[in-house]
């Protein structure tokens, strides 16, 4: 029974060890990886490389589908490209199990010695996220080692070889077991090693490894499609496209396995360079046999998994939070941001309508436009819970500056909404409903307001996406002018009253509200550019310093 523990311990820090390369990979170099695989995609060689390289470092083939099903759902990336860049991922993953097939179980306490130092001396940079690749490559070599020692008395025991004697009984039985291997390590390179491992202590037979090397080919698909299952459909038609590729390639290669025990296995020293050759074998022979079907395979997934027809309601539900990005926090900030960049487009459609309204006297419109700040609302209330959801401790400087960015513009997007409804409600009590109008003079003031407030929220949106210093000091300028404008237009106003204007005393309470809530908007719009100013420097410790900064200065 011992034994038995000490062998489940071994294979759990051996998944344990994998986990900590990949979460460690992304956290330091998640958006250098991003970059490479978006540049890459010029075709489907270029793509199948760049999948062979970030997969060789991510040690996962299930992470990079992932970081690529990201892509398609922003519409980085086409779907056959996505594809092929899945099919040099699966190359990778086979690379590096051949690497952690030999013996080099005496760097593993170097590893860990050096990983540990650098992670517990400088744990929030990137010397310390390097350190946790470190200490898991490690625990790799280490786990290896543990399986053979742990693996040597259970082999003796009759029980265990019965067990592990019925395993070999039958191909499909063996790919199946693989497979839920696979699915529940969610990894197939250390579902792979271990197979290596069992099968070089003699606990397996070499054709019964083999089966569960195609099964673990399998789950390694299977696991990126439960992954994903709750993921817009572009981001599932990915790992779905990928599953179907790898059932056909287990599909052309199971009736291959006798033929490679009786011609190859002969020729390699020994069961463990079968295993992992084999596995190679495998993943380079389907990648080159199937690179010219990703085109018909998309197509296929694309009738499987049809795209939903963009109606105004699913136009105003979260379609950008991606779940599957949450892992890859460089790559969930961006989803969070593109998020609330389309919670802006609802608030930008909200205060068009409310200037129609105005003029119209349109109920129904502005009942529309009211039920809109539900959106407005519920937009924020997802976009602020996936950001809670971002681990926060694996963010960099910048990172962590954009997460409270998009929190503090969210904010302010969906108190834009509230004041926008509260307008409306105005409108409809104190214009519409009593059949009052505004003066000519005082209309034509609150459509000028009206074109500088839509103005400053499109330059305020621009101050998000891009973090450009001039136009945040532009975007506070027009906050002082706006501001005074307001004061003018109120004088204006009060002078009507005093000419005992019939239109002007009738819509006055409704007018200066109006003008009021006019400048509350925009004060929020403007608030956009306050964490661009602070972080560049470019504040007082009460108002904008007066020195000028140069269009191309941009936040570090």
């Amino acid at each position: 029974m011992k034994d038995l523990l000490n062998l489940f311990a071994d294979v759990a820090l051996l998944v344990w060890g994998t986990q900590l390369v990949r979460t460690g990979v992304l956290r330091a170099f998640g958006s250098n990886l991003r970059q490479v695989l978006a540049h890459s995609m010029g075709n489907r060689f270029t793509a199948a490389l760049s999948g062979i390289g970030v997969t060789a470092l991510l040690q996962s083939s299930t992470a990079t589908s992932l970081m690529t099903s990201s892509f398609v759902g922003q519409g980085l990336i086409t779907l056959p490209a996505a594809l092929a860049v899945m099919r040099g991922a699966d190359i990778g993953t086979a690379l590096m199990v051949v690497l952690f097939s030999f013996d080099l179980s005496w760097l593993s306490p170097l590893f860990i010695f050096t990983g540990v130092v650098l992670f517990l001396t400088r744990q929030d940079t990137l010397a310390g996220r390097i350190g946790r690749v470190v200490i898991g490559l490690g625990l790799i070599l280490l786990a290896l080692q543990l399986i053979m020692v742990s693996a040597a008395p259970l082999l003796a025991t009759p029980a265990v070889r019965a067990l592990l004697g019925s395993v070999g009984s039958d191909l499909l039985t063996e790919i199946i077991l693989g497979m839920l291997l696979a699915v529940m390590a969610y990894s197939s390179l250390a579902v792979v090693l271990l197979i290596a491992a069992l099968a070089a202590s003699s606990m397996i037979s070499l054709d019964a490894a083999l089966g569960l090397v195609l099964g673990a080919n399998l789950g390694s698909g299977l696991a990126a499609v439960l992954t994903t299952a709750k993921s817009a459909v572009e981001v599932r038609q990915v790992s779905v496209g990928n599953l179907v590729f790898k059932m056909l390639g287990v599909a052309l290669m199971a009736p291959c396995v006798g033929l490679w025990l009786r011609h190859v296995q002969p020729l390699l020293p020994g069961p463990t360079h079968g295993v992992v050759l084999f596995h190679l074998g495998f993943n380079v022979i389907m990648s080159v046999a199937f690179i010219g079907l990703t085109q018909p395979v998309a197509r296929l997934v694309a009738r499987l998994l049809p795209k939903k027809p963009d109606t105004s309601a699913s136009q105003m539900r979260p379609r950008h939070l991606d779940p599957s990005a949450l892992p890859m926090p460089s790559l969930a900030i961006s989803c969070a941001a593109r998020e609330a960049l389309h919670q802006a487009d609802v608030v930008e459609t909200m205060m068009n309508g409310m200037l129609t309204v105005i003029k119209t006297n349109d109920l129904r419109l502005a009942q529309e436009l009211r039920k809109m700040d539900d959106t407005v609302d519920e937009l924020y209330t997802a976009i602020k819970y996936y950001m809670t959801k971002i681990p926060r401790e694996a963010l960099d400087e910048e990172e962590s500056r954009r997460w409270t960015d998009i929190i503090s513009f969210t904010i302010n997007m969906e108190q834009v909404g509230d004041i926008v409804e509260r307008v409306l409600i105005d409108v409809e009590d104190k214009k519409i409903k009593p059949g009052r109008s505004f003066s000519e003079a005082g209309m034509a003031e609150i459509t000028e307001l009206h074109a500088r407030l839509v103005d400053n929220l499109r330059l305020g949106m621009s101050v998000f996406l891009n973090g450009n210093v001039h136009d945040a000091q532009r975007l506070i300028e027009e906050k002082m002018r706006f501001r005074d404008l307001e004061r003018r237009y109120a004088t204006a106003h009060l002078d009507r009253l005093s000419e005992n204007s019939v239109l002007s005393i009738e819509t006055s309470s409704l007018h200066i509200d109006l003008i009021s809530d006019l400048k509350r908007i925009n004060s929020h719009i403007c608030s956009i550019a306050y964490p661009i100013l602070d972080s560049a420097g470019a504040l007082a410790p009460n108002r904008l310093k007066t020195a000028a900064l140069g269009q191309d200065n941009r936040r570090s």
